[in-house]
């Protein structure tokens, strides 16, 4: 049997983009060595914010009084119970992947898949042939070589960590990116003393810096100490050495210390090397059209090492389905939107300020307060947000929307669609947002 398609990876880019061809009539077989759902869905964004949606139901509790809500005692987090939670929301979000997988008429195959040649790949002692094979493959935690990081039992990284059944007194966690803050986040809200080195001079590298410089300020209320312009040494034990930013050198001890380096695409046993196909320690290289430089081979999600999140996974393989089965689509990177799951939420889309200075763009910037909308007044008591819109000065189109505060994460896809259709203040009033909702906070600034 011939196939039309053959995804080697079941994570988000690879069963969305098996499902979505399976729907276009296509014969489709998905191989996939683990569970359905790859890194999102069993060790990142689904089992990371189900802990934070645990901290944020502890916050709540701590901050009922100020709604007029009394109970007695203080409010504490069972760690143990949270991850029995987790573990049951992955398993049914596993379950509906399968189901959903089942219904649209995938086949699925469980193992290690390798690309002998385009269009043949072999798996489990067999071999499967397709006019197409798209490598889905994912990454995994980086290993930085750091001595004393390897095969250490103080060291755990992003997955490590999401087994812990007992919340450690103290924590250190290497790196200040999305990863790292998170964790940051949720270990802080329950009770641990936390610090974050990071190796730059500022956190969350990729956010807008002025948004970036709040979230910092706002997480350093929840205790957590970040040190900034460090590199790290080595590891010895549980104890961390480090040089600060005027090269004096200093040890941090913790019950344990969480590696939070990034992500390394998974590109070995794929059989890459023979095949000849373009790639590097970043990932495969492929074009906004998902190709790869081998005819028949095309690469989406975190392999490529482009945007490493599950949406953008998602979106990278639909282009490349509709590409390879002859519909034009093509990938518009300035477009995909990125959220951080802190308290506060950090969202955002589109150029940066510092971004658009870099370019020599001329733009306008708007600042607003979150609460601005109502609902926030209502929602976040004693707390403070942002939203902040950049536009082009010479048409005034929006060109970037970054927000921190309250579930800003919720109303970004609307910003998204307003950069995607390249849209200006004028057209935007004509939109109708519901009221209250802390969408209108949105409204508010990109209507100025």
């Amino acid at each position: 049997m011939r196939y039309d398609l053959l995804v080697i990876g079941a994570g988000p880019g690879g069963y969305e983009a098996a499902a979505y061809a399976a729907g276009m009539g296509k014969k489709v077989l998905l191989f996939e060595k683990d569970e359905l759902g790859g890194v999102c869905l069993n060790v990142g964004c689904i089992p990371t914010k189900t802990l934070l949606r645990s901290a944020k139901a502890l916050d709540d509790c701590r901050q009922a009084a100020a709604f007029g809500v009394r109970s007695e005692g203080s409010p504490t987090l069972d760690l143990a119970a949270v991850q029995s939670r987790k573990q049951k929301v992955v398993s049914m979000l596993i379950r509906g992947v399968g189901s959903m997988l089942k219904g649209a008429g995938v086949e699925l195959v469980k193992g290690e898949a390798r690309i002998l040649k385009p269009g043949l790949v072999s798996c489990a002692g067999k071999e499967y042939a397709g006019d197409n094979i798209l490598i889905a493959t994912g990454s995994v935690p980086a290993q930085p070589p750091i001595p004393g990081l390897k095969d250490n039992p103080a060291v755990l990284d992003s997955t490590g960590i999401l087994e812990l059944q007992e919340l450690p007194k103290q924590l250190l966690i290497i790196g200040g990116g999305v990863i790292g803050l998170e964790f940051a986040c949720f270990f802080a809200s329950a009770g641990c003393k936390v610090s974050v080195l990071e190796m730059l001079p500022k956190i969350a590298p990729f956010v807008d810096e002025e948004i970036g410089k709040r979230l910092m300020a706002e997480l350093k209320r929840l205790g957590i100490v970040f040190k900034l312009s460090c590199q790290v040494q080595s590891i010895q034990g549980n104890a961390l050495v480090y040089k600060t930013a005027d090269g004096q050198e200093e040890k941090l001890e913790a019950d344990y210390i969480l590696n939070a380096t990034g992500r390394s695409p998974v590109t070995w046993g794929l059989g890459l090397e023979e095949l000849g196909l373009v790639y590097d320690r970043r990932g495969i290289k492929t074009d906004e059209y998902g190709k790869t430089n081998v005819p028949g081979v095309w690469a989406c999600g975190d392999v490529t090492g482009r945007l490493l999140l599950a949406h953008a996974a998602t979106r990278e393989g639909q282009v490349a389905v509709n590409n390879m089965f002859g519909k034009k689509d093509r990938m518009r990177y300035n477009a995909i939107p990125s959220v951080i799951y802190t308290s506060p939420e950090v969202a955002h889309v589109g150029a940066s300020e510092e971004e658009l200075k870099k370019q020599k763009i001329a733009y306008r910037k708007v600042v607003m307060p979150m609460a601005i909308a109502g609902r926030f007044l209502v929602d976040y008591e004693g707390k403070s947000g942002t939203v902040k819109a950049l536009f082009s000065e010479e048409n005034g189109q929006l060109l970037g929307l970054h927000a921190i505060g309250g579930c800003c994460g919720e109303f970004i896809a609307t910003a998204v669609q307003m950069i995607e259709m390249e849209m200006r203040p004028e057209e935007i009033r004509q939109t109708v947002f519901p009221h209250p909702t802390l969408s209108e906070a949105l409204k508010e600034t990109v209507c100025r």
